[in-house]
Formats: C-alpha cells, sequence, structure tokens
C-alpha cells in the first residue's frame, strides 16, 4: 500500500487531492449534480414566498468550493440541464424552466463557478476566507434570483426582496457558518494525511 503524500500546493481544490484521470472528473461532476439534486428536496415552504428554503444552495456551494470552477460550473450546469429537460430534482420535485424560482438555478451556476475560482486561490482554506467565499457566492445567487423572481411574478423589486431574500438571511448565515467549520476543517485533515 502506497503512503504518498497528499500536496496541498495553492491553486488546488480538495478534488485535486484525488488521482487525476477523465473518469474522476466525469464522477465528480455527476456526483456534483446529483448531490445538488438530492439537496434540493430538503425544501421547507416559506409563506407567502414561491421560492421555498432548500438544501441546493449550500450543496451547490460546496460542490464548486470543492471541485474548482471547471467541475463546478458543469456539475451545475447538467443539473440545471437536467431539471430543464424533466428530472424532477429542483426544489420540491419540479423541474422545467417556468418556475419563479428558476433564476436562482442559474444564480447557483455562477455561484458555483465563482467559489471555485475563489476556493483555486485559497478562498477555502480558512475560516475567514470561507466566509468571505460563501457570502460572495451567496450575492450571486440572489443578485440573479431576486429579479428573474421580480419579473416572473410580476413583483416589484422590493416585493421580491421581502418574497425571495429577506426570509432567507438567517439559513444562508447558518449554511455560511457549516461551510467556514467544514472546508477549513477537510483542508487540515488533508495535510495531516499527508
Amino acid at each position: 500500500m502506497s503512503t504518498a503524500a497528499v500536496s496541498t500546493r495553492p491553486g488546488e481544490v480538495l478534488a485535486d487531492l484525488l488521482p487525476a484521470s477523465r473518469v474522476r472528473d466525469i464522477a465528480l461532476v455527476l456526483g456534483g449534480a446529483a448531490l445538488t439534486g438530492i439537496a434540493a428536496q430538503i425544501a421547507v415552504p416559506v409563506p407567502g414566498s414561491p421560492v421555498p428554503v432548500t438544501g441546493q444552495t449550500f450543496a451547490a456551494l460546496l460542490v464548486g468550493t470543492a471541485l474548482g470552477a471547471g467541475r463546478g460550473f458543469l456539475s451545475l450546469a447538467l443539473y440545471a440541464l437536467a431539471g430543464m429537460a424533466g428530472v424532477p430534482w429542483f426544489a420540491q420535485g419540479t423541474s422545467g424552466a417556468t418556475a419563479p424560482s428558476f433564476g436562482y438555478i442559474l444564480g447557483l451556476l455562477l455561484a458555483a463557478t465563482l467559489v471555485g475560482a475563489l476556493a483555486r486561490r485559497g478562498g477555502d482554506r480558512s475560516v475567514l476566507r470561507t466566509a468571505g467565499t460563501m457570502l460572495l457566492g451567496e450575492a450571486v445567487i440572489y443578485a440573479i434570483g431576486v429579479p428573474y423572481l421580480a419579473l416572473a411574478t410580476g413583483m416589484s423589486l422590493t416585493q421580491a426582496i421581502a418574497a425571495g431574500l429577506t426570509p432567507f438571511l438567517i439559513g444562508d448565515a447558518l449554511k455560511a457558518v457549516l461551510a467556514m467549520g467544514a472546508l477549513p476543517a477537510a483542508w487540515k485533515l488533508a495535510e495531516r494525511r499527508g
């Protein structure tokens, strides 16, 4: 059994610690899409909002951070395209591109790419950097999702903020705290094993 050292150089993401191969990359992309789809089924309706609280935001940000920008983008693109094609794995088992919450799916795609790029620059290696990375990712999701919600429902921007942003801030803060603990801890574990 080999005991090769684990390299944790800057420019790497957690997925890069696995032996490199095309099969690895395909499995990671498929796994990232599936994780996001499964996490989307953890959904709690929000009174007065067509957008539920879900686990897909947390999953998409973790996928992007752990896989990097390219594989994170491909995972969320696969998730979005499969859902648009009819796979019922958007929030609460829905699919298609006509839901008022579809803008959040597009935001997830861009956020996973952003946090993946930041992770390559060390954005997931410490608690404070991870907090900043997750907050930027969540800001991207809302920057796309809230205006889309307003357009899709005919709400004013103020109403869309009240229905599609404000009720989610506490939950998103909790998700960021989870990531702030999980990602730096994963790097520390990898460094110890190396």
